[in-house]
């Protein structure tokens, strides 16, 4: 026998079905809606012969074909911060964009367990990193960091940096590439985010090792999860479901080998 009360609590949809009111709103709309960024990040998503694809492209798409619906992206947003404001404000249903799961966005939004970990990585200018250093032992300079410190404006790891580098005067550029070429004029000592974003600089020029050099948090990790409106609490049951389902497990290396593609 049924529990009393639980059918209220559910919506009929067209095809008769009895669903959560949070998964009825996609299966009635016929579309899952999904916040992705606006600059193309590859290989998470970017444009490929006028065609969106990359991982989470894949991912999004995977997870609209189980709940039987079609994928529409949003990318109107200019931000890593803006794409969680659109799901907040419940103009998607999920972002699905690279995002770090943050204590700031989970104050608007919630997150599903990680789909990807990765470390945290600093890449510096090796003559500026000398010239600071002055010979002292590299864990020394680097836990009570004073130098200055690239990041991307409105990203987690801008947020991050103030956390892990409390000393350390934090420059925000608005985006990765203004803040690798700050990094190689010297205007800031060292550029802050996930070892993927590091280490695919090496994996695109083994001669950057010459004047750049790498540091990876071993301790310290980036966990990027679906964003989901903080209603939508069945939503985001499925989608942890899905995602401990699921066979085939994203990870740093994974992710590099993606870039070939």
């Amino acid at each position: 026998m049924p529990l009393a009360g639980i059918g209220s609590t559910l919506v009929k949809v067209p095809d008769g079905r009895m669903l959560a009111p949070d998964i009825a709103r996609i299966v009635s709309r016929g579309e899952l809606i999904v916040a992705m960024l606006g600059v193309d990040t590859p290989p998470f998503f970017y444009e490929k012969n006028g065609e969106l694809v990359g991982v989470e492209v894949d991912l999004a798409k995977a997870i609209a074909k189980e709940l039987g619906v079609a994928v529409r992206f949003n990318r109107s947003a200019k931000s890593f911060n803006a794409v969680v404001d659109i799901v907040a404000r419940g103009d998607a249903d999920i972002a699905l964009s690279k995002l770090s799961r943050t204590l700031a966005r989970t104050q608007i939004i919630s997150f599903t367990q990680p789909y990807l970990v990765m470390n945290h990585a600093l890449i510096l200018n090796r003559v500026k990193f000398a010239q600071f250093a002055r010979e002292r032992a590299l864990p020394e300079v680097i836990r009570g960091f004073t130098g200055s410190v690239g990041v991307i404006a409105k990203s987690s790891f801008s947020d991050y940096a103030r956390r892990n580098f409390p000393n350390a005067k934090i420059v925000e550029y608005p985006g990765w590439p203004d803040v690798l070429k700050a990094l190689e004029k010297g205007e800031v000592i060292g550029a802050y985010r996930d070892e993927f974003e590091v280490k695919r600089i090496l994996k695109a020029d083994p001669t950057a090792s010459l004047h750049l050099r790498t540091v990876t948090f071993k301790d310290l990790e980036d966990t990027l999860g679906i964003a989901v409106g903080i209603n939508d609490h069945v939503l985001l049951a499925f989608l942890n479901e899905y995602l401990s389902q699921r066979v085939e497990k994203l990870n740093t290396a994974k992710v590099l080998a993606a870039l070939e593609k």
